[in-house]
């Protein structure tokens, strides 16, 4: 009788944790290559349909190369599209990859699925959830994303102050991959890679052995001196998967370990 009201626990424990690793709600971020006439029209119009089965919130905007000069060719990229996008769970986001038309595009191009860690400030089309991923340790990799509502007549303040922090980010020697997005008004966005929590971190704080290290702090102080933004927030994330090759590069995540690791 003790072995079978075991037995029905344990297989109710699996149940319950299956239930809640796939109601958890997760984030995707996706880069593709597009023709030029299919990109053209994802800046006047989002591909994406807010009426998708699962889908919280979907920023789509065009690359940007982080710390080239503002008015050159490299600096926005027409033809690569980024896409921000959070899910009820990832069920849903299977879903959409397999059965959606433009979802079946982003199926075929590159992504990282995210846990939610932990944010800065306020992006209020996100609805972050109360179940947040845990590092195992700092040496373990990271995801950050900022996105931002720009101030038109803040612009100018910006660009001369998020420019050197744009070479700072693409140049250290602990991302991976970096870059920016916008989305035309007022939509910027940035999206790096990190080695380790810790090298991030570092950076944020001025601490990195590299030149200039302090260029991220002192930003930080002028936008808290006087803000460049209507909203702004950064959101820290554990990666819970990598798939596709971007540029030809696949497993850009290094030390990737799989699992959510959420807890209340």
């Amino acid at each position: 009788m003790y072995c079978i009201l075991a037995y029905v626990l344990l297989l109710w424990h699996k149940e319950f944790l299956l239930f809640n690793c796939c109601n958890v709600s997760i984030f995707s971020y996706h880069l593709v290559q597009l023709p030029f006439a299919r990109a053209v029209r994802g800046l006047i119009s989002s591909p994406i349909s807010k009426s998708t089965p699962g889908l919280i919130h979907s920023e789509y905007m065009t690359v940007m190369t982080l710390g080239s000069p503002v008015f050159s060719s490299a600096r926005i990229l027409v033809g690569q599209a980024a896409i921000f996008m959070q899910w009820e769970n990832e069920k849903a986001l299977e879903s959409y990859l397999k059965n959606d038309p433009y979802g079946q595009v982003l199926d075929q191009a590159w992504h990282v699925r995210l846990s939610f860690i932990r944010e800065w400030g306020k992006f209020k089309r996100f609805k972050l959830p109360e179940k947040r991923a845990k590092l195992h340790c700092e040496n373990d990799p990271v995801v950050a994303v900022t996105i931002a509502r720009m101030r038109p007549l803040a612009v100018p303040r910006f660009i001369k102050w998020g420019r050197p922090v744009e070479k700072l980010v693409r140049d250290h020697p602990s991302t991976s991959l970096a870059l920016a997005s916008i989305k035309f008004p007022n939509t910027v966005s940035t999206f790096s890679i990190w080695k380790t929590e810790k090298d991030m971190t570092d950076m944020a704080h001025g601490h990195s052995r590299v030149e200039r290290p302090k260029r991220h702090a002192d930003a930080m102080k002028e936008r808290d001196r006087k803000d460049f933004h209507f909203e702004f927030t950064t959101l820290r994330f554990k990666p819970i998967s990598e798939q596709g090759s971007w540029k030809g590069q696949s497993n850009i995540i290094t030390n990737l370990k799989k699992g959510n690791g959420t807890s209340a």
